[in-house]
């Protein structure tokens, strides 16, 4: 039956994102929905149902992407009820897609529940590495971001509001990306975000380097 549900979510959020051109298009949905996969083998207390369709269903309502939030959150819940989800899987999948974003816990961490975590750190995971690096170039050059100012540094003590206000892109990875290892939750998303920030690292380092001119 899981199976039958996740082809049908899966159809629903390639109808909901499948023009997107921020990097939140339905090959992102994809990978979440593969890393989350991976990660839950790991995790044998997670409910798999709900972290696949948690997975599926995370950009559909957010607010970068869609105007009105709670009207789109009832649609979600609307299709969730007619695939005969429980109240309280439901409830469960809706907690974790309202509350595990970056910007909402810049200034406080909200406590997900196991299946949330691995949501978030699968979403994470794909927002850094070699994928991530495209993604935020993809992202700022949608919204028309300056590249890199050398004279603009890294904003701090960010809360959403500000955060949500476009800074440069290379400046990006030090506002959120290089941030995200440490806020990963299950061992497997940890080792994998190491990997991928030192990555970014080195790419930002030569990115730098060939900017002054002197490699």
């Amino acid at each position: 039956m899981f199976m039958n549900n996740w082809a049908a979510i899966a159809e629903y959020v390639q109808n909901q994102l499948g023009a997107d051109k921020t990097g939140h298009d339905f090959a992102h949905i994809q990978r979440v929905v593969n890393l989350a996969k991976n990660i839950v083998k790991s995790e044998p207390t997670a409910d798999e149902n709900i972290v696949v369709t948690a997975a599926y269903l995370h950009d559909v309502i957010d607010d970068k992407l869609v105007d009105d939030t709670a009207a789109k959150q009832k649609e979600v819940q609307s299709q969730l009820h007619k695939l005969d989800y429980t109240s309280k899987d439901i409830a469960a999948v809706m907690d974790i897609i309202t509350h595990m974003s970056f910007s909402s816990n810049l200034k406080h961490h909200y406590s997900l529940s196991i299946e949330g975590q691995i949501v978030q750190d699968a979403d994470r995971l794909d927002a850094i590495g070699a994928i991530g690096i495209a993604r935020a170039m993809y992202f700022g050059g949608h919204f028309g971001d300056v590249l890199y100012d050398p004279k603009q540094a890294p904003r701090t003590d960010l809360d959403k509001k500000h955060y949500r206000q476009h800074t440069t892109v290379i400046n990006h990875f030090y506002e959120k990306l290089f941030k995200l290892a440490d806020l990963m939750n299950t061992p497997v998303a940890k080792r994998l975000a190491q990997q991928r920030t030192a990555y970014m690292r080195n790419f930002v380092q030569e990115f730098k380097d060939e900017w002054h001119g002197h490699h």
